[in-house]
């Protein structure tokens, strides 16, 4: 993980709801206990989701996030799982999750080239 996207994680009995292992907010990582300890490449993930959302003003990264996966929905069918992977946030967070000096190359809204590929 980049020695310069500073992140607390949280393991807590509650957080994130579901099946989801973390869950990113303003750079805190919340995981529930269950789970385990991140692994790097999960830690990676989130430092990626860090920078964008820091890049994106933070609200302006949650109102786009929501607003894609939205879309996402309608353009799947209604698939959720397949909505939530193909959010351009995500994509770029698991395509470059287990590079560990990815940040350090990152271009600024790298998460846009994103936006037009799906799987």
């Amino acid at each position: 993980m980049s020695n310069f996207v500073a992140m607390k994680v949280i393991y807590n009995r509650f957080i994130p709801f579901g099946s989801y292992h973390g869950l990113n907010l303003f750079g805190t990582i919340f995981v529930q206990r269950k789970w385990g300890k991140m692994e790097a490449h999960e830690l990676n993930h989130e430092a990626i989701h860090t920078m964008q959302q820091w890049e994106m003003t933070y609200a302006g990264f949650y109102l786009w996030y929501i607003a894609e996966y939205l879309v996402r929905l309608v353009q799947y069918r209604f698939k959720t799982e397949k909505a939530y992977y193909n959010i351009s946030f995500e994509r770029e967070a698991y395509a470059n999750e287990h590079y560990p000096h990815y940040l350090l190359h990152r271009r600024p809204m790298a998460w846009v080239k994103y936006l037009r590929q799906s799987s």
